[in-house]
């Protein structure tokens, strides 16, 4: 293991904000292309200025809670404490027993929704995440050992993983994904997101069509000074369309519109902890934009 991570692991969670806050603002100077796109993003959401500026330490603080929370032994719990805000929404849908599938952005710390998730529900219904491996063979072996957790379990971005999750809801267990995540070409279509055609995946609307769970929201947002964090719950902004009456392309690009929908009435909540930069608007491979 790299001993800079591992020192990094067990550093306080307010010693790694303050130095991720450092390296936020050191990529925002030095990479122009990572400056234009976070900044056109946050512009076309109209976020201000002042929220623009702090979401630049929070990408950093991100980068730099991860050795914390993937690195400490796979049984033990998150170390810092975690509040939760709707926790009576998950027991309703899990006592449903249909299956459940939870969403999340890319805001604030999306590691501690998924752990979160598992150390509070896990032993009444394990979960089954959805996650795009690396790219460098040291950082996908890091990824695929620190997301495997007591009742979490990790699986790829791939079919086999589709399958996976698929099985997971219809034995009435749940499953966590991405959805402003762009998907590989074939597995998305063109629709609004802050009113610019996004690639949008549409597996996330397709497990609740196939297996008839129920969705929600989640994510975790970062409290000040390395308090930890707060898990907070949401039902969708806007419902998925019915199936009836829409035809295949009509349907798949309505849920997506929806899904889209109910993750801008998150950012909206915290658009500070929003990852600005990240390339939501770029065209998967092989697939153009026009």
């Amino acid at each position: 293991m790299n001993p800079v991570l591992l020192w990094l692991s067990r550093r306080s969670l307010r010693f790694l904000h303050a130095l991720g806050g450092a390296l936020g603002w050191t990529a925002y100077l030095l990479s122009a292309g990572y400056r234009h796109r976070l900044r056109d993003n946050a512009a076309l959401a109209g976020v201000s200025e002042a929220d623009l500026r702090a979401s630049v330490a929070e990408a950093g603080r991100l980068y730099m809670e991860l050795p914390r929370l993937w690195l400490r032994p796979r049984s033990q719990p998150i170390a810092d404490p975690v509040q939760w805000q709707g926790a009576e929404l998950v027991e309703e849908l899990l006592a449903q027993g249909r299956g459940l599938v939870l969403l999340t952005p890319h805001l604030g710390c999306f590691e501690v929704a998924g752990q979160g998730y598992a150390e509070r529900f896990g032993a009444i219904k394990p979960m089954t995440v959805l996650y795009r491996p690396a790219r460098q063979a040291w950082l996908r072996e890091l990824e695929e050992t620190a997301r495997a957790r007591d009742a979490m379990v990790p699986v790829p971005a791939n079919l086999a993983g589709v399958r996976l999750m698929l099985r997971a809801l219809k034995r009435g267990e749940t499953v966590g994904l991405l959805p402003d995540q762009v998907p590989p070409h074939g597995m998305g279509v063109w629709a609004p997101f802050f009113g610019k055609p996004a690639y949008t995946m549409t597996l996330a609307a397709r497990l609740v069509l196939q297996t008839g769970a129920s969705v929600c929201l989640i994510w975790a947002v970062r409290l000040p000074r390395g308090a930890g964090y707060r898990i907070e719950l949401a039902p969708l902004a806007q419902p998925l369309p019915a199936r009836e009456g829409l035809d295949e392309d009509e349907w798949t690009r309505a849920a997506a519109t929806a899904i889209n929908r109910s993750m801008e009435a998150v950012i909206a909540r915290s658009p500070t902890q929003y990852l600005w930069g990240y390339h939501r608007y770029k065209s998967p491979r092989q697939v153009d934009s026009a």
